[in-house]
């Protein structure tokens, strides 16, 4: 078996850098410091991505934006733009599937590749990867880590030696020299509980786990403890499994509101926002959902919610959007809301139409009319081409 794992580098950042220099901006924001995070002008949010420079001035993925701005005056702020992501995500795995039809996505910048048996049509793996890493960043205009192996751990472990834009092999004779060093934090399924626990017992490094009697380890974090000792030993035995098996279980926005949304008007503003992007993802996937879900957070920050199973699945904002409306006016307490979100799940191939005699069905071909027109120009001219009128600011 031969897996590749192959993960973009900075996507969110390297992506918005990507679509911002091919609409006439000369600055590279990969070459100063930036990130991508929250709302940059009320600096409410976390920190998605960061660029070199950025990194280099103590900003870490997760932190808030206020304390990346502390450590880094000059930051430069680009709001996430989840749906350009999703377009370059799409275009790497259409370069990826010319070399592999089983390909597990494992987020929205980072799968696995089963190589097994290419190699009869490409050659040798390493070389292949190399290939690939060199066409992305030609073609698409970012770069990406390839590791490759005979696993899935290893391949993934050997992505993340040193970045950027680079090959790394982990072969299973290469692990003593290149795995067991590394800091325990630095193993796959360790986090920092597990390994402040290792610590204690003098397990520092990937090697001291390899090399401690697994019986041991079992009995410090019991089944987990398992799991990570076959880690630590390159011992992996999970299959690439094809996306098409393991169907992605929702899609879904949410928003944290520089100011608390105090009015059921106010509210259906935003939540429609969230609507039309989680309607277009879905239609970008020729998928429908059953179920749709609203979820709302007070200035308290205790969350609640409400969801539907429909008589029939839908992709269409404005049917979407109607059940959003009824799930906000049943669940909402008339509080303050910092946070609103919508999701949709349980996935359909086709709407799946259990439509009575007597249903008129005219209205939903009306709004698939819409949605459509809407998409295509999109498409073609950007995701803030057009903007529903409930949404624009009154004058």
């Amino acid at each position: 078996m031969i897996v590749m794992h192959i993960d973009a580098n900075s996507a969110y950042l390297s992506w918005t850098a990507v679509n911002m220099l091919k609409n006439g901006e000369t600055t590279d924001i990969r070459e100063i410091a930036s990130a991508i995070g929250g709302d940059p002008e009320s600096r409410h949010g976390i920190i998605l991505a960061k660029s070199v420079s950025a990194k280099r001035a103590g900003v870490v993925t997760g932190e808030s934006i206020f304390e990346a701005k502390r450590k880094c005056p000059d930051l430069q702020l680009f709001p996430p733009d989840h749906d350009l992501y999703a377009r370059y995500s799409d275009a790497m795995f259409e370069i990826l599937y010319q070399y592999s039809p089983v390909i597990q996505r494992a987020s929205v910048d980072e799968c696995y590749l089963d190589y097994t048996g290419c190699e009869k049509v490409f050659g040798d793996p390493v070389k292949c990867a190399y290939e690939i890493k060199d066409r992305i960043k030609r073609e698409l205009g970012f770069t990406v880590n390839i590791g490759v192996s005979t696993n899935k751990l290893l391949a993934k472990m050997g992505s993340e030696l040193k970045k950027p834009d680079r090959v790394h092999t982990l072969f299973p004779e290469e692990v003593p020299e290149k795995l067991w060093p590394l800091p325990i934090e630095e193993l796959y399924m360790v986090g920092r509980a597990t390994a402040k626990k290792l610590r204690k017992i003098n397990i520092n490094t990937i090697g001291d786990l390899a090399q401690t009697d697994r019986n041991l380890i079992k009995t410090i974090l019991k089944s987990h403890g398992a799991t990570v000792w076959d880690y630590a030993n390159g011992i992996d035995s999970s299959p690439v499994v094809p996306n098409e098996y393991t169907p992605q279980k929702g899609i879904g926005n949410s928003v944290t509101v520089s100011r608390y949304i105090k009015t059921r008007e106010d509210a259906l503003k935003v939540l429609l926002a969230m609507t039309d992007k989680v309607a277009s993802r879905l239609r970008r996937r020729e998928k429908f959902a059953a179920v749709i879900a609203i979820n709302l957070t007070n200035k308290e920050f205790r969350k609640y919610g409400h969801q539907s199973k429909l008589s029939r699945a839908t992709d269409s904002t404005s049917e979407i959007f109607d059940h959003v409306t009824r799930l906000f006016d049943e669940c909402w307490r008339g509080e303050p809301l910092r946070l609103l979100g919508v999701s949709v799940t349980e996935f359909y191939e086709d709407c799946q139409y259990n439509m009575s005699f007597f249903e008129d069905n005219a209205p939903i071909e009306e709004n698939r009319a819409v949605d459509e027109a809407v998409d295509t120009i999109r498409k073609k001219f950007g995701q803030n081409a057009l903007v529903r009128g409930a949404l624009m600011k009154k004058k």
